[in-house]
């Protein structure tokens, strides 16, 4: 060969050697996006998913890529199930962190490459993010994020859950959530009704609680996932709100929270009740509430009336008495709930608060507070009685009341002037006598109720007699309180002359009044009585009674006095 070729060909090969740049030796890391929060490290014999680019580093060249197949790439690190340079590269990588790893070909595939994807003696650049770590080791990760301060029942195997949930992959990419369906997600707990690691997960939380639990592939979807959104060997993280909790064996729950001092009935079966309530769920969202409508629930009790846990709650219970009543859904509306108002399998909870009962045969309370020694005379059917009287409600609610009056109220008795069971009460007083008087409403206002009076309300009335003038039977205006006079018309003639004028007449009965012999009918002006006794006696209407005209009327009364109008 030629001398100055030869030194031609040693020159380039000079050159060649003094430009190229020194060999890789080892994995080259670039972490050059790395998250500000890290649980956790890729170790040897983990187990991640992670999308990569792998290209040539001599010319860029991609030679794969799982972001073009769309699936991530599961492997185990550290076993020699990747090339030598990725089982170094990958260890210490935090999920969502991104890095770039130069492998060399000795710690890749060599000299002698793959095929025609990758050459002989290439160095390899892989752009990697790591989606998911996990261990064969691993188990159900529980991070509580709040927890109420009262808990008194945490959820065991066989209870029945409502909570809702966000549920996101390990990198944070969400694949579910309740709130987004706006229900919840209802299920039984420890059946196998969930993935293992909820089953687990939700154990010994209590209504109200919040917590993340993170579920490993093994215990969650494995190898297959489930559908698009859940990818195989997934972690699962669950953000988990409780919201209820029964058991199918659960029954009534009833708290007392006041009774009222002297309780003297419950309630039985087929009374009628009147209550205030609250309706919350178990979480505390209120579903209902009496009080917003200003009108109490009324129902017949132990009848079918109400669902069958508040037809139990309620017997037993005292005017005035309040308590709190939780209902497992068995006991209320079941798993088909109430429309948008109450969900299907809710627990149900009830502050309630009496305010009154009575039974449809009730009659009427009389309890006499203070009776005068002296008591001779008592009040009965026609009597003008002037009375003084508080009317409440059960609870103590003032409805009326005569002293917001300019002076007692008047009635007279037996004229249907005021509610029975309130003429019931004012029967067989004397003055000064004082009551308390409940009336149920068959006897007051009834299912219609009145003005100020709600519907089938029970009335208590405080009553006192203040006066009372003695009344006449029914169809009289006057009556004799012993034996009239006989003859009767000599003796209305005062002046002798045969004929008995009106100023005569009228002379005559208010007489017999001021001595006590005779009685007109009380609350009616006396002129007008007396006016109409006259023209009943005036047959022919010239002005005067005569002897012939005069027609008494007798009858007997309750106490077998004879009684005359004239």
């Amino acid at each position: 060969m030629d001398p100055t070729v030869c030194l031609l060909l040693f020159l380039l090969h000079v050159v060649t050697v003094k430009c190229s740049a020194e060999p890789f030796v080892d994995v080259i890391v670039d972490r050059y996006d790395v998250p500000k929060v890290c649980p956790r490290e890729v170790q040897t014999e983990d187990f991640i998913r992670y999308h990569f680019n792998g290209s040539l580093h001599a010319d860029g060249k991609k030679f794969d890529s799982s972001h073009d197949r769309g699936k991530a790439f599961i492997s185990q690190v550290g076993l020699g199930r990747l090339i030598t340079g990725m089982d170094r590269g990958l260890q210490g990588m935090c999920v969502n962190e991104r890095r770039r790893i130069i492998i060399p070909p000795h710690l890749a595939y060599g000299s002698v490459g793959t095929g025609e994807v990758i050459p002989p003696d290439a160095v390899l650049v892989y752009d990697v993010v790591l989606l998911d770590i996990w261990s064969t080791e691993d188990k159900v990760q529980i991070r509580t994020l709040s927890k109420p301060t009262r808990c008194n029942r945490t959820i065991v195997a066989s209870d029945f859950a409502r909570y809702h949930y966000n549920g996101t992959l390990l990198s944070g990419a969400p694949f579910d959530s309740s709130y987004s369906r706006n229900e919840t997600y209802d299920t039984y707990v420890g059946k196998g009704h969930l993935i293992r690691g909820m089953d687990k997960g939700l154990l010994g939380m209590c209504v109200g609680e919040r917590r993340v639990i993170i579920v490993p592939p093994f215990l969650a979807y494995g190898e297959s996932g489930s559908g698009t959104r859940i990818p195989p060997q997934a972690t699962l993280v669950f953000e988990v709100l409780m919201v209820d909790i029964f058991n199918p064996k659960d029954d009534l729950i009833v708290e007392v929270k006041e009774v009222p001092e002297g309780c003297t009935r419950r309630t039985v079966t087929g009374d009628y009740i009147r209550y205030h309530y609250n309706g919350t769920f178990q979480d505390g969202t209120a579903f209902d509430s009496s009080y917003q409508r200003n009108s109490t629930y009324n129902t017949y009790i132990g009848m079918g009336y109400v669902i069958r846990g508040m037809d139990k709650a309620l017997i037993g219970l005292c005017i005035g008495e309040k308590r709190r009543i939780t209902v497992p859904p068995h006991l209320a509306y079941g798993e088909d709930g109430v429309g948008d108002l109450i969900p299907g399998s809710a627990v149900l909870i009830f502050d309630i608060h009496v305010i009154d009962f009575h039974n449809p045969k009730d009659p009427v309370d009389i309890k006499v507070t203070h009776k005068p020694d002296d008591c001779k005379m008592t009040s009965e059917a026609d009597d003008l009685i002037l009375y003084r009287y508080n009317c409440s409600l059960m609870d103590g609610t003032l409805l009326y009341s005569s002293d917001n009056q300019n002076s007692p109220s008047t009635t007279t008795l037996g004229a249907n002037m005021v509610i029975s069971g309130l003429e019931t009460g004012l029967i067989g007083m004397c003055v000064g006598e004082r009551r308390e008087v409940v009336i149920p409403p068959h006897w007051g206002h009834g299912e219609s109720g009145a003005g100020g009076v709600p519907s089938s309300a029970v009335l208590f009335f405080e009553l006192e007699l203040v006066e009372l003038q003695k009344g006449v039977p029914e169809g009289f205006m006057f009556v004799w309180l012993g034996d009239s006079p006989d003859p009767l018309f000599p003796a209305m003639d005062l002046n002798g002359d045969k004929e008995v004028p009106l100023e005569e007449f009228s002379a005559f009965i208010m007489l017999q009044v001021e001595q006590g012999n005779g009685r007109l009918r009380p609350g009616i002006d006396s002129n007008s009585i007396i006016k109409d006794i006259f023209n009943n006696q005036d047959h022919n209407k010239d002005g005067k009674i005569v002897e012939d005209e005069l027609t008494p009327k007798v009858v007997e009364d309750s106490e077998q006095v004879k009684r005359d109008e004239l």
